[in-house]
């Protein structure tokens, strides 16, 4: 072809077609040797200051890379960022660290944290699962649950399960600095959060923290988490959720009690029953503990935590108190020696006991203070409540006192689950006031003692 044909065809000048007709014939497919030989790319803008940027570092080997980008500057340096800083980046020397292997005894380490990973299900569905993983350091016998979130309860009882399935409580647990155990952290002062600082002093180990943003502090068991997700969530299918906790535990199992450990070369079990002598007792079952958390009674005789309310005796208005918080239950001690215990309330929800709910109207002063107490007490029944109030409150202006009076007492009588559907029914038109309330409540009642 005519040197202009090519030229044409490739795109180049005919200047270019003849300069690469001069060159000798390619006979290797080395592209990176055939670069270096022919000297081919244009050469950095910043290689021109390698010797003084080398000199900068050797001075000063701990100067940042902004600041070599500033001096170069005012020296005279116009070229780009990117190539300057991949100049320094070759230029600083490597810090050389020595490995150091974060062993423990039997007994003295355990290490605990969080995580999440998306899991996916045969039918195709993901969900995002949260899980909090434990080990032992010495046998390397591990623990992992999962749990519905990352909060400071959840922590609690999942470390606490932790440590009933190793056998006992070690020196001390290694953890991250979430807000659930850390609350403020000023150097070497550690604000703990008060809660979790119980939980260490009941069960008698020192909790130990990774230093913010500092790596290779934990040894072996540093990336905790990434190997149980690696190792279990994201290399298998799961068919629902039922079967993702039995395969776990499967894991688990294996893991435990049949495989060796790459670190120790023996199994975990193994290890684990020479460790367990090392290991205290925990203060009791990990089901059964409660966790004990500070608070006070309001002006109103509540307690409130986690978004519920609990009711209290008039008498300790302005008290502080201890709440011990379990499963199912809720226990609030008084600095005076009083205890009372009411069901577990969630966000919204309210635990009023009838006895303190006559206290408290006793001690309210006024006619009309006693009518707006009791029908406040209806009102908190919900949003039936509230709609059966509004009704008859408008339909009935004259006399509604004596409806809430006489409502309220039912309330007394019989509870809450009683009158949310007798109010949920009475809002109806033709069927509004404290009446056809107490009929209602009978009616229910006498369906229920026939089904007895």
């Amino acid at each position: 072809m005519a040197q202009a044909a090519v030229a044409a065809k490739t795109g180049t000048s005919e200047r270019s077609v003849r300069r690469i007709e001069r060159e000798a014939p390619v006979a290797a497919s080395d592209t990176a040797a055939l670069v270096r030989a022919r000297g081919l790319g244009r050469p950095s803008t910043a290689a021109p200051w390698t010797a003084r940027i080398a000199q900068w570092l050797a001075e000063e080997d701990h100067l940042p890379g902004v600041e070599l980008l500033r001096r170069a500057r005012e020296a005279g340096y116009r070229g780009g960022t990117s190539a300057f800083y991949e100049l320094v980046r070759r230029l600083r020397p490597v810090e050389r660290v020595p490995l150091v292997r974060f062993e423990g005894a039997p007994g003295e380490f355990s290490q605990h944290d969080f995580g999440s990973v998306t899991v996916r299900y045969r039918s195709g569905t993901t969900e995002r699962v949260h899980c909090f993983a434990s080990r032992l350091k010495w046998s390397r016998y591990a623990h992992v649950e999962l749990v519905p979130d990352a909060q400071e309860e959840t922590l609690i009882r999942a470390l606490l399960a932790a440590l009933e399935a190793f056998g006992g409580v070690p020196l001390v647990t290694v953890g991250d600095n979430p807000k659930t155990v850390v609350i403020e952290r000023r150097g070497e002062l550690i604000v703990w959060n008060p809660i979790f600082g119980q939980v260490a002093l009941d069960c008698r180990f020192a909790p130990e923290l990774c230093w913010p943003r500092a790596a290779r502090q934990t040894g072996a068991g540093e990336n905790l988490v990434g190997w149980v997700t690696g190792s279990f969530f994201k290399c298998r299918r799961f068919h629902d959720r039922a079967d993702r906790a039995r395969q776990l535990a499967e894991w688990l199992l294996e893991g435990n009690t049949q495989r060796p450990n790459r670190a120790t070369g023996e199994i975990p079990a193994a290890r684990l029953a020479q460790e367990r002598a090392r290991l205290r007792p925990l203060p009791g079952p990990a089901a059964s503990d409660a966790l004990k958390i500070p608070v006070g009674v309001g002006a109103q005789a509540r307690v409130r935590h986690a978004g519920g309310e609990s009711s209290m005796p008039p008498e300790t208005i302005g008290q502080p108190a201890t709440l011990h918080l379990s499963r199912d239950r809720v226990e609030i001690v008084t600095k005076t020696g009083l205890a009372v215990a009411h069901r577990r309330c969630g966000p919204g929800e309210r635990s009023i006991r009838p006895e303190h709910r006559a206290a408290t109207l006793e001690q309210v002063r006024g006619v009309r203070g006693r009518l707006y107490f009791q029908r406040q007490s209806l009102g908190e029944l919900g949003p039936e409540a509230e709609a059966w109030l509004t009704e008859l409150v408008h339909r009935r202006p004259a006399r509604w006192r004596l409806d809430v009076e006489a409502c309220f007492t039912l309330l007394q009588d019989y509870g809450p689950e009683a009158l949310r559907p007798a109010f949920a029914w009475g809002v109806q038109p033709g069927a509004l006031g404290a009446e056809y309330v107490r009929t209602r409540v009978a009616l229910a009642r006498a369906r229920v003692e026939a089904g007895a």
